[in-house]
């Protein structure tokens, strides 16, 4: 009996007993707390370019986003390709001409432009016949994970993002 008492009173290798109980929690919290923090910065650069996109498309002219057929307007009109392709391009890159991509992966497909109109009186849209355009560009981008790309996971998570700027015509 006395063999067996000893046995229990003994603590050496206690620690490592210990610490091989509570490192799979540790790296697993760990893990968690990267890729939670790569991913809510990439949606904040998701989410800062669309409302740098919005921005720079609400100070684009009037013609960009209101036709013209003698004395009436229509709105929306078709933007030009080359104006869509600006917007995206600030969106993804935060350059008008491009560049690379504030988030591995992010293309232009990924970026929607989208223009509607309200009627307004007086002020800014009275040039336009009192339509107010206003532009809306998203993005839904794939996540490109952090922790899990290391790892060998792959992941299908899409961040997404939306702003809307009324078009001032300056």
């Amino acid at each position: 009996m006395t063999s067996a008492a000893s046995i229990l009173r003994d603590t050496r290798g206690a620690v490592a007993a210990e610490m091989a109980l509570i490192l799979p929690m540790l790296l697993a919290l760990t893990f968690m707390m990267l890729e939670g923090a790569a991913f809510a910065w990439n949606e904040h650069k998701v989410i800062m370019g669309v409302r740098d996109a919005a921005r720079y498309a609400g100070r684009l002219d009037f013609s960009n986003f209101v036709t013209q057929s003698g004395g009436t307007y229509t709105c929306p009109a078709t933007v030009p390709a080359g104006v869509v392709t600006q917007i995206k391009n600030i969106a993804r890159t935060g350059q008008i001409s491009g560049g690379n991509a504030r988030i591995s992966g992010w293309v232009d497909s990924d970026v929607t432009v989208t223009v509607s109109c309200t009627a307004a009186t007086g002020g800014l849209y009275a040039v336009v016949g009192g339509n107010a355009p206003k532009v809306k560009v998203s993005a839904n981008v794939l996540y490109p994970s952090l922790v899990g790309s290391t790892l060998g996971f792959s992941t299908s998570m899409r961040i997404g993002g939306a702003a809307e700027s009324p078009v001032m015509g300056l």
